[in-house]
């Protein structure tokens, strides 16, 4: 996409694009929820984009019950920040968007944030519906809150699981407290259909879950075995190659994450992986999805009690 598209330097052709993306199915009121009965305000002192609905009798515009409600930055950079967040594969810095939109860092963060939740699926979608094989496996990032100095070793890491599914390329993500079977059964069975074959290498706490679906194949990493040349191959190199682009990121570009704000990272790789270009998805496509999943979400960081909400 060229950067010096309206939607990257206009706010109100800006707002028109975010109005396609919204409304594709009409122009709802977010007080009311009626279709198509509003109309558009004109008067002198009333702000751009601001509709009146009928039935309801209350104003809005394609901001409101968004992401992007109350804020004061232009939806142009709206658009910008969350194209540029879409199209770099490893992620990019909040101090990186600073300069690039002319705000502060803070704007900047708060901005990055709220686009990762856009980013953030949460839409039911078993994987390995057909019958396919679905990849898992765990890793870590950072250390725990309240982790000794010096301390080394699991317990001091947060620690997250992914799935990626072979037939669609689709991955998705999860924080967890601990790797036992009773905290990754719960997931899996609620992730991965019945039908599927799942994928793994030779933890213990994948065996008994396994048992649940069609099939459970592994790989033995302790004993230098990372491909099985069936038909179809088993080894878990998808899901990791996923998390070689997830640490690259992670460690190269963020550097640091506290564990609140884990869930988003996370939620941001698997929208790049699962919206990539080799399965079909580029990168206006992969921001424009983005756009029109802000409906419904808030995300406001107010303070309580001294501290930042996550």
């Amino acid at each position: 996409m060229n950067l010096t598209d309206p939607i990257f330097t206009d706010a109100d052709a800006a707002r028109a694009h975010l109005e396609n993306l919204q409304w594709a199915n009409g122009r709802n009121c977010p007080h009311c929820g009626n279709v198509d009965n509003s109309v558009l305000l004109t008067g002198k002192s009333t702000r751009p984009g601001l509709y009146k609905c009928r039935d309801c009798r209350k104003p809005f515009s394609v901001t409101v019950g968004t992401l992007f409600e109350r804020s004061h930055v232009p939806l142009n950079k709206w658009v910008l920040a969350t194209y540029l967040l879409s199209a770099s594969k490893k992620g990019m810095s909040s101090h990186q968007l600073s300069r690039m939109l002319d705000v502060t860092y803070k704007t900047a963060w708060f901005m990055a944030h709220r686009i990762r939740e856009a980013m953030r699926d949460d839409t039911p979608f078993p994987m390995g519906g057909n019958g396919t094989m679905v990849e898992a496996d765990e890793t870590f990032f950072g250390r725990e809150k309240g982790a000794l100095p010096g301390r080394k070793g699991a317990r001091q890491k947060n620690k997250v699981l992914s799935l990626v599914d072979r037939e669609t390329g689709r991955a998705k993500s999860f924080v967890v407290s601990n790797f036992k079977m009773e905290t990754l059964a719960p997931i899996l069975t609620a992730n991965i259909a019945r039908e599927a074959v799942l994928m793994t290498d030779e933890a213990h706490h994948y065996k008994a879950v396994g048992r649940t679906f069609a099939g459970h194949e592994s790989v033995n990493h302790s004993q230098v075995e990372y491909v099985r040349k069936d038909q179809p191959a088993i080894h878990t190199n998808t899901v990791e190659g996923y998390y070689s682009i997830f640490k690259r990121g992670m460690r190269g570009v963020y550097q640091h994450c506290g564990v609140q704000h884990l869930h988003r990272y996370v939620a941001e790789f698997d929208s790049r992986y699962s919206n990539r270009s080799g399965v079909g998805t580029d990168d206006t496509a992969r921001s424009d999805k983005a756009l029109s999943m802000i409906g419904g979400k808030r995300l406001t960081y107010r303070r309580s009690n001294g501290l930042q909400a996550a």
